[in-house]
């Protein structure tokens, strides 16, 4: 049951990859909200610049509002640059401990 709530959550988190360093939260939002309610915007930067690093998240509170997103806002350009929107992927999937 553990799992297929988590597989849930994942699949409604979106990667967002090959974004201008110009792009901010803000205008991410603003992008992805037509296609549902968004949960979570984050933009990942530098720790020491804080500078973007050109990825992002987008966290919807619906799979089918990703699916939809996803779809839409694949291959197209943003502040100059082709986008690439996946769905976002565990680094480890089993987090069960022994």
């Amino acid at each position: 049951m553990f799992s297929t709530q988590m597989a849930r959550r994942v699949a409604s988190v979106l990667f967002i990859s090959r974004l201008s360093f110009y792009t901010t939260a803000t205008k991410l939002e603003k992008l992805f909200s037509p296609f549902g309610s968004i949960e979570e915007v984050k933009l990942i930067k530098d720790p020491r610049t804080q500078r973007p690093k050109g990825f992002g998240f987008v966290k919807f509170s619906s799979e089918i509002d990703a699916q939809n997103a996803l779809k839409s806002m694949n291959c197209r350009i943003v502040d100059g640059r082709l986008i690439f929107v996946e769905f976002a992927k565990t680094t480890n999937p089993d987090n069960t401990t022994s």
